[in-house]
């Protein structure tokens, strides 16, 4: 029940700044910030309160949906393993000051598409997020724009024809391939 009313408040923060078009980016940035800790305060207590398979210390079970997304969609787990450890650094509670959600930090409009219906739901999560992210190979065809359509959204990498000059997703697409040369 905690999960659904942090969704719900999570996503009214950020229509709330969508509908405020003049002051969009200071509004997303103060509740984000402000949603975030008061998401994170919950499900601090929640963890608390019941042992779950989800807990981000049983690897074995988060490695099991990794290859579990892998198989569905056809996508190297280290890849998948790669984009968490850049979008969350594995913490299945994280939420980005834009309203990004769970280990791959998918945005409520996306999950919604996806159908997760907890973002913070690891399993959920990995699924969603690696049918995302194979979406975007489909449709890009080559990994470093795939990686950037996942980061700053497909439009974005349309609209440039090619890798966006944000520096975030620059960097963001050196970083995951850099994690999965490491575990090459």
């Amino acid at each position: 029940m905690k999960r659904r009313i942090a969704a719900i408040l999570l996503t009214a923060g950020i229509f709330w700044a969508l509908i405020e078009e003049t002051s969009a980016h200071l509004i997303t940035s103060l509740m984000g910030s402000r949603l975030a800790e008061f998401i994170r305060a919950l499900f601090r207590e929640q963890e608390t309160e019941e042992s779950s398979s989800a807990n981000i210390d049983d690897l074995g079970g988060m490695d099991q949906w990794i290859e579990q997304a892998a198989e569905m969609t056809s996508l190297d787990p280290e890849l998948i393993r790669a984009v968490i450890a850049v979008e969350s650094g594995g913490d299945p509670s994280a939420v980005s000051p834009k309203g990004a959600c769970g280990l791959m930090q998918l945005m409520p409009e996306t999950s919604r598409i996806l159908q997760v219906t907890d973002p913070f739901d690891p399993r959920q999560n990995i699924i969603g997020g690696s049918r995302y992210l194979r979406h975007q190979l489909d449709e890009f065809g080559e990994l470093d724009l795939a990686l950037a359509a996942y980061n700053a959204g497909p439009e974005v990498v349309r609209r440039y024809k090619g890798i966006p000059p944000y520096r975030e997703t620059q960097e963001y697409v050196r970083l995951v391939k850099a994690k999965l040369a490491e575990s090459k």
